[in-house]
């Protein structure tokens, strides 16, 4: 067999390991700082705050449907700019990059009473400049009060640093780390809306009877 980078080999036997890393990585996964991060979110639903998520690629697509379900099955106020991909891409190509989350999160009257949930595999890094629009969003959350939380990865990079909670995927299996933290960003994220601090309907299939 030939491998994506054109080596040959025996690949029998991937599947089940990288689910068994999969495995691996959740029993260690932190989970009270997961419930950390579901008591704040909780706070913020409390006060009116809204919740606003933010993600790049992959994680882009976590916060579209994390969005869905806070709002659906949490009862609470959620957007990500990504969602907007006329504005996205004008903020883009007037602005620049690195400012388009800080100024839609300006646009939208960030405030305290507010939250950022930041999906990351590696959490924003201005001196690396990697996900620097992420690292700006953070940065104006600080400034206003507003309350900041993150499911990523490696090192949770600066949002694991200004986070009030942050779930870090361990970083058990350097070949694998943002298959592995993108996969399992969902499945932490799940987990929440559905915990019970914070799923106020219930879900279509279980609700079924």
């Amino acid at each position: 067999m030939t491998s994506p980078n054109g080596a040959t080999g025996d690949r029998s036997g991937f599947s089940r390991a990288f689910l068994a890393e999969s495995i691996e990585i959740l029993q260690r996964l932190d989970t009270d700082e997961a419930d950390r991060v579901v008591a704040g979110l909780a706070a913020t639903r409390a006060r009116g705050g809204r919740l606003f998520i933010l993600g790049v690629g992959g994680s882009a697509g976590h916060a579209s449907h994390a969005v869905n379900d806070f709002r659906k099955i949490c009862d609470m106020e959620a957007y990500t700019p990504t969602d907007n991909v006329s504005e996205l891409t004008a903020r883009t190509n007037d602005e620049g990059w690195d400012t388009t989350f800080e100024a839609w999160l300006r646009g939208s009257r960030l405030a305290e009473r507010d939250a950022l949930l930041v999906f990351s595999v590696g959490g924003g890094n201005r001196e690396q400049n990697v996900s620097v629009n992420l690292v700006r969003a953070l940065e104006l959350a600080r400034d206003v009060g507003a309350s900041v939380f993150g499911v990523v990865g490696r090192d949770g990079g600066y949002t694991a640093k200004v986070a009030d909670a942050c779930v870090i995927i361990p970083p058990l299996f350097s070949e694998h780390i943002t298959p592995h933290t993108e996969g399992l960003c969902a499945v932490v994220w799940h987990m929440m809306v559905t915990h019970p601090l914070l799923a106020a309907q219930a879900t279509k299939w279980e609700s079924l009877r």
